[in-house]
């Protein structure tokens, strides 16, 4: 279940949510001077932070889960599982702790504000400005091309733990005798 809830969050956050915040709807909003473009922005890094947050529940379900197998059920600890669930925890971390804020602090330099309480900043040079709407584009590229590897990563995590390979035997046929 937290497989599938962790794979499915993914999915609706890539492919309904985030590209709501680009959409023809937002634009007619914006032009028609009822959403400023910052504020646009700042929900969809709000949002953002969340999604890590199911991220990091779910990952850390996820660890507890294959380490509550291995204990109770005898269940094999398969490298493979294991290492595409590091991966997906490392994905995690490093989008939510480090890149997450990095694209956070470069939004509102490009907007001309401080990210704390997205108050206007003493005035940016313009060439700053241009500078930090340049290097967001970059990590937004980079960002959004980890999100699809942790989506491909968590495609084939649920794929496994669905599809055991020993069908949750605790001991194999060949332990019994005849």
């Amino acid at each position: 279940m937290n497989a599938a809830l962790w794979l499915g969050g993914s999915v609706f956050f890539t492919f309904a949510v985030a590209p709501a915040f680009f959409s023809g709807e937002i634009k007619l909003l914006e032009s028609q001077g009822g959403l400023h473009p910052f504020y646009v922005g700042a929900i969809a890094q709000i949002v953002l932070e969340r999604y890590f947050y199911l991220f990091y529940v779910c990952g850390a379900v996820a660890v507890v889960h294959q380490l509550a197998e291995w204990v109770y059920l005898g269940r094999a600890l398969h490298r493979v599982t294991v290492s595409v669930l590091a991966g997906l925890i490392l994905i995690g971390g490093l989008g939510g702790l480090w890149l997450q804020p990095k694209l956070k602090h470069l939004y509102f330099i490009r907007n001309g504000m401080t990210a704390q309480y997205a108050r206007p900043a003493a005035p940016i040079p313009e060439t700053e400005r241009a500078q930090a709407a340049k290097s967001f584009r970059l990590w937004h590229g980079v960002s959004s091309s980890i999100n699809l590897l942790g989506l491909a990563g968590l495609l084939f995590y649920f794929w496994r733990v669905t599809h055991p390979s020993d069908n949750l035997r605790v001991l194999g046929a060949t332990k019994f005798r005849s």
